[in-house]
């Protein structure tokens, strides 16, 4: 269930950038920046008031550097992906596919897929027996009120890069199955896990979504200019988060 949730999340995305084809450029943009916004807020209200208390109720230690690890990572990987995690969209007609953009949004993907293998009683796949207090429902919203984004993001670099419809969806496909994959990982390999190392993998994630979330929201106002409508997607994105589990 979780796979085509993901999967779908992904789908959802490609699928607002073929409904948008037929307006401007400019209201894509707003669109695109909307849904980021929100997401950002999600996921940085999540991040504090769920990840990170779960986090630490686990009593691992030195888990806060490998929360500031997460952080590096994700700040190293949009070196390569060009920002597209928070909507960034740099491209040019005729450019071939960005083969580097690609492997650096799907090694985001994959090692943020990883901590699903924990299942909601908090245990490391089905193999595991090592309990964590670990609230599996809100981590995989989270990823999906992300990818959803990001997906309409990829989608218009394909667009704006001329590539064929077919070629796009492909692309977009292959970027959707890297989250479920980690996932994957995480189950067939859980058993070699203990509580300890898939806690830091965790930790790891929450550092990349931090960092994430606070650049959308610091970016999402131009010229540092009052934008009403991107406020309140975001604080819709952070009321969501707070009211989940009340």
């Amino acid at each position: 269930m979780n796979t085509l949730l993901l999967i779908l999340a992904v789908v959802t995305g490609g699928l607002i950038v073929t409904i948008l084809a037929k307006v401007t450029s400019v209201k894509q943009s707003k669109v695109i920046k909307l849904l980021l916004s929100f997401s950002g807020g999600f996921l940085l209200a999540i991040a504090f008031h769920h990840f990170l208390p779960e986090l630490y109720h686990n009593h691992i230690p030195n888990i806060g550097l490998f929360v500031i690890l997460g952080f590096i990572i994700q700040l190293l990987l949009e070196f390569f992906s060009g920002g597209i995690e928070h909507g960034h969209v740099h491209a040019h007609k005729g450019n071939k596919l960005p083969y580097v953009m690609l492997l650096s949004l799907s090694i985001h993907s994959f090692i943020e897929g990883i901590p699903l293998a924990i299942n909601s009683a908090g245990e490391i796949s089905h193999h595991g027996h090592d309990h964590l207090y670990f609230s599996s429902e809100s981590y995989l919203l989270g990823i999906i009120l992300h990818q959803i984004p990001v997906a309409v993001a990829l989608m218009t670099l394909l667009k704006v890069s001329e590539f064929s419809s077919l070629k796009s969806w492909i692309v977009l496909m292959i970027f959707a199955l890297m989250t479920p994959l980690g996932m994957f990982f995480g189950f067939f390999f859980g058993e070699h896990f203990n509580g300890y190392l898939m806690q830091n993998i965790l930790a790891i994630v929450i550092g990349m979504f931090l960092h994430i979330s606070t650049t959308i929201i610091f970016e999402s106002t131009e010229n540092h200019k009052f934008n009403l409508l991107k406020l309140i997607s975001i604080l819709v994105g952070i009321m969501l988060a707070i009211s989940i589990n009340l």
